[in-house]
């Protein structure tokens, strides 16, 4: 088992707590590693459920990539696959609107790619920013979070919306042990920090 197999089933291991998994995850023409989606609904009642006063549905949908490199080109790739087949597909299923009390959604993508990012491609990763919203925002809106990690040094690049990920991805790393190392004991602690 390569390395980076192994540190996809390390955060994998983390994220199954909250979200419901897929592996080998069919998005357009392409086949991902793995894909994780989270649903949550708040609601607001008046002494009983029949007196709803509001209700807002939040989600997630995480993208798992592997990649040898991630570079510029890349990146637009990204792009097209947020605009052309996670939003449509994932957050508003084909339909004009996402559903009523839709509040937000969240498209996030974890690249693990084989090489350290050039400075270019950091910067860009950095300034990265999807935010769409749907009737003036009274359907909500979605966004896109950006993590990428190195699977050769374990550095991890997020853009603005993705940096609250960076720890999680960042010990995992350490949890799996360095790319040319075997699995350490630590990976099989059980005490993990669960994705929330």
């Amino acid at each position: 088992m390569s390395f980076s197999d192994k540190y996809l089933g390390e955060l994998l291991r983390r994220y199954q707590a909250n979200f419901d998994i897929t592996e080998n995850f069919k998005l357009g023409d392409r086949i991902y590693p793995a894909y994780a989606w989270f649903y949550s609904l708040s609601e607001k009642y008046v002494l009983k459920k029949e007196a709803k006063l509001w209700a807002i549905k939040a989600y997630e949908h995480v993208l798992f990539i592997k990649e040898d490199q991630f570079d510029l080109q890349k990146l637009s790739e990204l792009m097209d696959v947020i605009t052309r087949q996670a939003e449509p597909v994932l957050v508003r299923k084909n339909d004009k609107y996402p559903e009523k009390d839709h509040m937000c959604s969240y498209i996030t993508f974890v690249v693990m790619t084989s090489n350290d990012l050039d400075v270019n491609t950091i910067k860009a990763v950095q300034k990265f920013h999807y935010d769409k919203g749907y009737l003036f925002n009274f359907r909500g809106h979605s966004e896109a979070r950006l993590a990428v990690i190195s699977i050769e040094s374990g550095k991890v690049v997020t853009n603005h919306s993705g940096k609250d990920m960076k720890a999680l991805l960042e010990d995992a790393y350490a949890k799996t042990g360095s790319a040319g190392t075997s699995q350490t004991e630590a990976a099989a602690d059980d005490s993990y920090e669960y994705v929330s």
